[in-house]
């Protein structure tokens, strides 16, 4: 990702959860439906690419209850040098069912979720006279372990598969209102 890429992406990003966080404030929420709105950092691993990049997200979701859901998601990966002359980058879009476990008397929750994920590998020659491109759509999910402090933040710390090509390891916060 170029430099202006990532700086509208943490633009975005920071506007999306300051507006959550508004109206978590002004709204208050209860235990059981709220949307939230989220940001993920980790490592994603692409076959193509071979090396681990740097991968930045966002997500948002809509749980109907305390344990079933909704999510999507956005991942791009910076471009990462893999050989002396060839680079590559990873993108995923991704929608879901999730189910939330809440452990008794603790703040601290397990989450799984289900759906069907886009995800895009290029890579490139640096000198420009090669191009690949790998476009998987299929069935996708992950699993994660977070901690929720009160009803309006949280933390998770997760494992994603995208794809049979790309897995992702990260931890991400996110605001509900």
């Amino acid at each position: 990702m170029k430099t202006l890429q990532k700086s509208l992406l943490a633009l975005s990003a920071s506007a999306l959860l300051a507006t959550g966080a508004n109206a978590a404030i002004s709204y208050g929420s209860t235990a059981g439906s709220q949307a939230y709105v989220g940001v993920k950092v980790g490592q994603i691993d692409a076959d193509q690419v071979n090396k681990k990049t740097t991968a930045y997200g966002v997500y948002g979701g809509y749980n109907f209850d305390e344990r079933l859901g909704v999510e999507a998601e956005f991942i791009g990966s910076d471009k990462k040098d893999f050989d002396t002359n060839l680079e590559g980058k990873t993108k995923s879009y991704g929608a879901y069912g999730t189910y939330r476990y809440n452990f008794n008397n603790t703040p601290i929750y397990a989450k799984g979720k289900l759906g069907v994920a886009k995800t895009e590998t290029d890579v490139n020659s640096k000198s420009g006279n090669y191009t690949s491109t790998t476009d998987t759509t299929g069935v996708a999910g992950g699993v994660a372990l977070g901690y929720k402090p009160n009803n309006n933040f949280g933390i998770e710390a997760g494992y994603n598969y995208l794809s049979s090509d790309a897995k992702m390891l990260s931890l991400g916060a996110h605001f509900a209102f």
